[in-house]
């Protein structure tokens, strides 16, 4: 990939592009956000690896609080944690690097609240887009690729000791669902990547998808 996708002359671009790499548990998009990270540095490219949560010292522990916690929160506090998270990471990470002309590679945003919070634990939906829309004000992903493979699959791969890979099966599904269903519905900011084959072919899929992304900006 060229960095004439981002680079104009010698400046770079005055204002970044944030991408979201999305999917259930075990779907693989922290492996492939890193290779595609590394893929974006040896063109030159300036590259933000980030994550949600956990993305700043506050998220770090805002992650363990709902993470690995005995006691689970009740649904509406985790969605407000996750939020406070988001309005934390985006003010010390996300919009920083954006506005120096950087390309911001997100594990987990916004759609993973409306799926896990939303649909998984069965929160008012449009509750939780307003909410998610206050904290996130004018910030959105320029895409958002889904990594997609059967739960049971990815539940098989999975290495998290986290209390959402206890969860049962049921609550992957809605999930992924969830995630499915957001493509349908905005299939130009969003990209779904089948993650059950080779991981070098789902590479391939997610450089070909970040490269269409930059074309664009």
């Amino acid at each position: 990939m060229s960095t004439s996708f981002w680079a104009k002359g010698s400046r770079l671009r005055e204002r970044g592009c944030l991408i979201a790499f999305e999917g259930i548990e075990g779907a693989g998009k922290s492996t492939h956000l890193r290779l595609a990270a590394a893929a974006l540095r040896d063109q030159g490219v300036p590259v933000v690896e980030t994550r949600e949560p956990g993305g700043t010292p506050l998220g770090v522990e805002l992650r363990r609080l709902l993470m690995h916690q005995p006691q689970a929160p009740a649904p509406w506090a985790e969605l407000l944690l996750y939020l406070a998270d988001r309005a934390q990471h985006l003010a010390e990470v996300v919009e920083p690097a954006l506005s120096r002309g950087a390309v911001v590679l997100t594990d987990r945003f916004s759609a993973s609240t409306i799926a896990y919070q939303g649909h998984a634990r069965q929160l008012d939906i449009e509750t939780v887009i307003r909410l998610d829309g206050i904290v996130r004000h004018s910030v959105s992903p320029a895409l958002t690729l889904v990594l997609d493979c059967p739960v049971i699959v990815g539940l098989r791969r999975a290495h998290g000791d986290d209390r959402f890979h206890r969860e049962e099966a049921a609550f992957h599904e809605r999930v992924r669902a969830a995630f499915l269903s957001f493509a349908r519905q905005e299939p130009s900011r969003y990209r779904v990547i089948d993650a059950s084959g080779s991981s070098e072919r789902v590479q391939e899929d997610v450089i070909a998808a970040v490269q269409e992304c930059l074309r664009r900006q």
